[in-house]
């Protein structure tokens, strides 16, 4: 396999977004997005402190309102991702682009690691750069900055990409649309099981916590996703909870004390590429 073909196939997908408009779209929805959001936030803010709301429960508020504004763009982030890298294979193979494409010297994995290459740059960006804009319009209007801001940028990027193989996979042997609406169900169920699982920490449900753990390693974006609240959530809200109840914190879908282990980030990264692996092999079982 050639990586330098692989990289061909790269910059011809990001061409190919740039000439449909794709990242013009995506660059206009962030825009509208983070505007939308800044403008919510100072209004929110300015009239809390009109009416005397301390400043420690302003900075919390704001920070709360931060973490939804998270769960939107990743829900948004991950639709996006799965409808762009969808139809990336499958319309190459439906429309016969695929025939021409693979008449050259490239080989089918090289076609995909070219396509997932180039999609994971527009996907990755346009998660980045929507979570570091939201949190910049907000430090601005609010003069809140989370203490870990990076981290949610990565955790939340980490999931679009995650994302975006799968629909990648299902593309190499499912019509575009089918494997579109697929990706983002199985993106529901993760988060939807994520939350089961915490509600069966608090309702003391060993065997509903178990299959949802199950669940979170087979679909690790909702363990990804408690990456992106933990980057967003101020220390000391964390330090108000400690004398709480933790089991009840610990169910709500937007709470994380702590950021995911090193050994479910290492496996979320070993997912991608077997994920990835998975495409591939599918393709080259596809008869064209």
């Amino acid at each position: 396999m050639s990586g330098r073909r692989a990289l061909v196939i790269a910059g011809l997908t990001l061409r190919e977004m740039v000439r449909r408009r794709v990242l013009w779209v995506l660059v206009a929805l962030v825009v509208a997005s983070v505007v939308l959001v800044g403008w919510g936030t100072e209004r929110l803010v300015t009239l809390a402190r009109e009416e005397g709301v301390e400043g420690l429960q302003v900075r919390i508020g704001v920070s709360q309102i931060l973490i939804l504004v998270a769960f939107m763009f990743s829900f948004v982030v991950a639709t996006s991702a799965a409808f762009l890298a969808a139809p990336a294979i499958a319309s190459d193979v439906e429309t016969g682009t695929v025939h021409a494409l693979l008449a050259r010297p490239l080989r089918r994995a090289e076609l995909v690691i070219g396509r997932w290459l180039g999609l994971s740059v527009v996907v990755g960006l346009y998660a980045a750069l929507s979570a570091l804009l939201a949190i910049g319009v907000v430090a601005l209007v609010s003069g809140h900055v989370p203490h870990e801001p990076m981290t949610a940028v990565g955790f939340l990027t980490a999931q679009a990409i995650a994302v975006l193989t799968l629909a990648l996979a299902f593309g190499t042997r499912l019509p575009a649309m089918a494997a579109g609406a697929i990706t983002v169900v199985v993106f529901g169920i993760g988060w939807f099981m994520g939350v089961l699982g915490n509600l069966a920490v608090v309702f003391e449900a060993p065997s509903v916590q178990q299959a949802a753990d199950t669940v979170r390693i087979l679909i690790p974006t909702d363990g990804l996703w408690r990456g992106v609240i933990y980057g967003l959530e101020p220390p000391i809200l964390l330090l108000l909870a400690a004398g709480r109840n933790v089991d009840a914190l610990a169910a709500n879908p937007f709470y994380a004390p702590t950021p995911p282990p090193v050994a479910f980030v290492a496996w979320s990264i070993v997912w991608i590429l077997l994920v990835l692996l998975a495409a591939i092999a599918l393709f080259r079982r596809r008869e064209l």
